[in-house]
């Protein structure tokens, strides 16, 4: 997946975006590829975000790692004894997930933090990929609509036997075989800093995760 170049656009501005910099970061050496998740191998469940961001993941080479979206978050699980730090400054540190996952709908920064249908549905086969993997997942949290949006296809045979529709809500929980979805805004700074997400909306739906996943029980690996 690392590799994948099936998507000109996203190929072309990760690479531009990674040649360029940011000058807060023009001393670093930008990832600048897809992004692969990480996390638990024994995780019950998985966050599933939209894409990296440009400076952030696409620059430190780990999901949600290296950007204000990513403190959020991270602070989040290390309330919640998902996570063995309250932060992620790059892929080499030192944190640990515990029964959680994190990957994202799209690999590869996109422009304007914006990724088309076409492309969401070329990254599918690896979320897929790692469904397959992650034996033992029951729950998916959906961070945003883009990525309720993207679940929903994802499982979209155990979709169709749901009506109405299951819509994106933060809060929205439905059932879909053997996962269940959970929505929660995503943490990025347009929602945090207007506080349409706070900290305490944010620790319910991970604590509504960990009860319906029974996680939580072991130390961060």
């Amino acid at each position: 997946m690392i590799g994948c170049r099936r998507c000109e656009r996203l190929v072309a501005w990760r690479e531009q975006v990674a040649r360029e910099r940011r000058a807060a970061f023009r001393d670093q050496e930008y990832w600048g590829r897809p992004l692969p998740g990480f996390g638990d191998p024994q995780a019950r469940i998985m966050l599933l975000g939209l894409a990296p961001a440009a400076h952030g993941a696409n620059r430190t080479g780990r999901m949600f790692t290296g950007d204000r979206s990513g403190d959020f978050l991270f602070a989040a699980l290390h309330r919640a004894g998902l996570a063995s730090a309250p932060s992620s400054r790059h892929r080499a540190d030192s944190l640990r997930l515990r029964d959680v996952y994190i990957t994202a709908a799209v690999r590869c920064a996109p422009p304007a933090n914006r990724p088309s249908t076409s492309e969401r549905d070329a990254c599918l086969p690896y979320v897929r990929a790692e469904l397959e993997i992650l034996g033992g997942l029951r729950v998916i949290v959906c961070l945003g609509a883009f990525a309720w949006a993207a679940a929903l296809r994802l499982l979209e045979q155990e979709a169709r036997a749901v009506r109405p529709r299951p819509r994106f809500a933060h809060g929205a929980e439905v059932a879909l075989g053997r996962h269940r979805l959970l929505g929660c805004f995503h943490p990025s700074q347009q929602n945090t800093f207007t506080g349409r997400l706070t900290e305490a909306m944010i620790d319910a739906v991970l604590e509504r995760a960990r009860a319906l996943a029974g996680a939580g029980e072991q130390e961060p690996r």
